[in-house]
């Protein structure tokens, strides 16, 4: 690729890239913990439905249960730029103490809110509201724990690094998948839908004060705080030279692919119609894939350089996704659904791992946190938010169970034309020394 434009300015350094190993730890360990509280409620879509959104139509009560799911995006934005913000200014350690706050508040809340049989209209509203802090919360999480990640790293390590976010993220999917089969086959579908979909959320509020000694451990690694960007003709910095737009294009594509894999689970059983067992047991090798991808494609950005880690991976989801799901269609058994389940999130993770890194060394550490958490939770919220309920909507609608496919195809197709137009950044941070 062309050299890096002018926009991709060099990073000032930070204290703490002599970081011991337990700080990386605490990062990791708190992304799990506040990705899990997120991610459980994929997995048992169908008995919150049941709960919040009754309908003589299980179709439809699925529909509203994941289009829940996509309000807790609307606010990632928001939570972006406020606690981005203060990221940049305080800190990035009071920034992911207070992200771990309010997800345990919201978290908490929607272990314990009543069901729509006990209190009506008033349930969905509340879990609907609760959802929405959650997506705040995880909104302003990303900036802060990746620029933490970032800057924390030795020379040379900066991908491996920021693909620890993705790990992390494999490894809530993990978890959850593991307490979601643990339960299915300890409960039965009545107890599930009455309280067994309450259990995760319960379990990891009960990790909060874990997270929180976790996180009040950490070391600083902002060097000192950020004046406020000054505003020209041009608007805000931020938006100058096409960074945030390039950035939320190249998001798309994993976006996409990642809910499509959170959905597999509920496609296994709704679609495909598996046993719950089996498309809880795809969820794990979802997770377990995306760690794997997320540690190759980190090692490959730092060994290769970012650009190709991008695109390539990219460029194959796009071309087998479709044949993959025909695959599927064509033999609906526990082995495919697997394996195509963990090859879209191997590519996804390794591709992951390039596009985060690329898009934090393209703003300088003053806007780091800001900048990163605002091109990814917007990513997020424009096409991770109505994936779901994109695909849903267009199974019942079509029949076809190729709908996600097709989602994935178009969106990797639109991320690969925002990655034609990104800089490779690792030269430029050798060059400095970062």
């Amino acid at each position: 690729m062309n050299d890096a434009p002018r926009w991709a300015a060099p990073t000032a350094a930070v204290a703490g890239q002599g970081a011991h190993r337990r700080a990386i730890g605490a990062a990791v360990a708190c992304n799990v913990i506040e990705f899990f509280d997120f991610v459980a409620y994929a997995f048992f879509a169908a008995a919150i439905g049941r709960a919040f959104f009754p309908s003589k139509e299980a179709g439809f009560s699925l529909l509203l249960s994941v289009a829940v799911f996509g309000v807790g995006f609307i606010a990632r934005p928001l939570g972006s730029i406020v606690i981005g913000r203060y990221a940049d200014r305080a800190g990035r350690r009071p920034a992911m103490l207070l992200t771990a706050v309010l997800m345990t508040g919201a978290t908490l809340g929607l272990a314990l809110v009543p069901g729509h049989a006990s209190i009506g209209l008033a349930a969905p509203i509340l879990f609907t509201a609760l959802r929405i802090v959650q997506g705040f919360a995880l909104g302003g999480e990303i900036g802060p724990s990746t620029a933490f990640l970032l800057e924390v790293a030795p020379p040379g390590r900066r991908a491996s690094y920021v693909a620890l976010q993705l790990f992390s993220q494999g490894m809530a999917t993990v978890l959850a998948a593991a307490l979601g089969l643990a339960l299915s086959g300890a409960l039965d579908a009545q107890a599930m839908a009455a309280w067994g979909w309450r259990v995760p959320f319960a379990a990891s509020v009960l990790l909060v004060p874990l997270a929180l000694y976790l996180r009040s451990g950490m070391p600083e690694t902002l060097a000192s705080a950020s004046p406020a960007p000054e505003r020209g003709a041009g608007g805000h910095p931020l938006w100058r030279d096409g960074r945030v737009v390039l950035g939320i294009g190249a998001i798309a594509g994993g976006t996409v692919a990642t809910y499509v894999g959170s959905y597999m689970a509920t496609y296994g059983t709704t679609v495909l119609k598996l046993p719950p067992a089996n498309g809880l047991q795809a969820a794990l090798a979802i997770g377990l894939a995306t760690m794997a991808g997320a540690l190759a494609g980190g090692w490959l950005a730092d060994r290769f350089g970012r650009w190709p880690v991008m695109f390539w991976p990219r460029l194959v989801s796009a071309v087998l996704i479709v044949p993959a799901f025909l695959l599927l269609a064509a033999h609906p058994d526990r082995a495919t659904l697997l394996g195509v389940s963990a090859a879209l999130a191997f590519l996804t993770a390794a591709n992951g791992g390039g596009v985060l890194t690329t898009i934090c060394e393209l703003f300088p550490a003053g806007q780091r946190a800001v900048g990163l958490a605002l091109v990814y939770s917007m990513g997020v919220s424009l096409f991770g938010g109505s994936t779901q309920f994109l695909v849903t909507w267009l199974i019942e609608a079509t029949g076809s169970p190729l709908a996600p496919a097709w989602c994935v195809s178009a969106a990797s197709v639109l991320a690969l034309l925002a990655i034609l137009r990104m800089p490779e950044t690792r030269p430029l941070t050798r060059l400095n020394n970062c």
